[in-house]
């Protein structure tokens, strides 16, 4: 993802949380985009892994990899990982990782009211999310509002209009869930006035291998081939 991030001229990284959690690298994962990212906000599993979420609000796969993950972290890492806020802006973007309303609570916004209903919860044009893993877009304006459930299209792209909103759902690099098993992320480009979600083939294989290597659940391996 950043390789392809920069192949398409990407002079920032922003990153929406869930460094760690699912997968076999949390540590080359938190310094490789803790040094590179130029805005970050924390996700549910930072906060399982470090102590600060009661597990039993995981299934049993995820808890079982937020207790492994706690091990792998340094002090440093922890220090790193706690000190992130829930929620932030960026220029004229709010980021968060799962709502604007409550980040705390880890709602999942999925459906059409789901989105429509927080707009009043961020006050900058865009807001970009993730948490679901699903790609998808909300918007409200002049026009009357609009939703896209799934950016999954052969060109997956939001033009942003004058006069409307945004709320966007960026996917996810690590663990997609919308059955394509390639990386997901969002190019904004403020000069096209576009948000693009880009889909990136990785060794999905080597990752799984890694997974069961590590001993962590086979479910959390199995499902990046389907993308589930």
């Amino acid at each position: 993802m950043l390789a392809d991030a920069a192949s398409e001229g990407a002079h920032a990284i922003l990153c929406l949380g869930d460094l760690v959690g699912y997968g076999a690298d949390p540590v080359a994962c938190v310094e490789r985009v803790g040094e590179r990212a130029t805005a970050m906000v924390a996700g549910n599993h930072e906060h399982g892994a470090l102590g600060l979420l009661d597990l039993r609000w995981f299934n049993p796969w995820a808890r079982a990899a937020a207790l492994w993950t706690g091990g792998q972290l340094d002090p440093g890492h922890r220090d790193f990982l706690g000190g992130l806020p829930l929620m932030r802006s960026h220029e004229e973007a709010t980021l968060v990782h799962a709502s604007p309303r409550s980040p705390e609570e880890w709602d999942y916004l999925l459906s059409e009211e789901d989105g429509l209903g927080v707009f009043g919860d961020f006050a900058t044009r865009l807001c970009f999310v993730g948490h679901s893993h699903v790609p998808g877009f909300w918007s409200v304006g002049s026009g009357g509002p609009d939703h896209v459930g799934r950016l999954d299209t052969p060109v997956a792209q939001v033009r942003l209009d004058d006069g409307r909103r945004y709320l966007i759902n960026v996917g996810s690099v690590g663990q997609p869930r919308d059955r394509d098993p390639r990386a997901s992320y969002a190019l904004w480009d403020r000069e096209a006035r576009t948000v693009t979600i880009r889909r990136v083939p990785y060794d999905h294989v080597a990752a799984a291998g890694k997974i069961l290597a590590a001993g962590l659940p086979r479910k959390l391996a199995e499902r990046l081939a389907h993308g589930a």
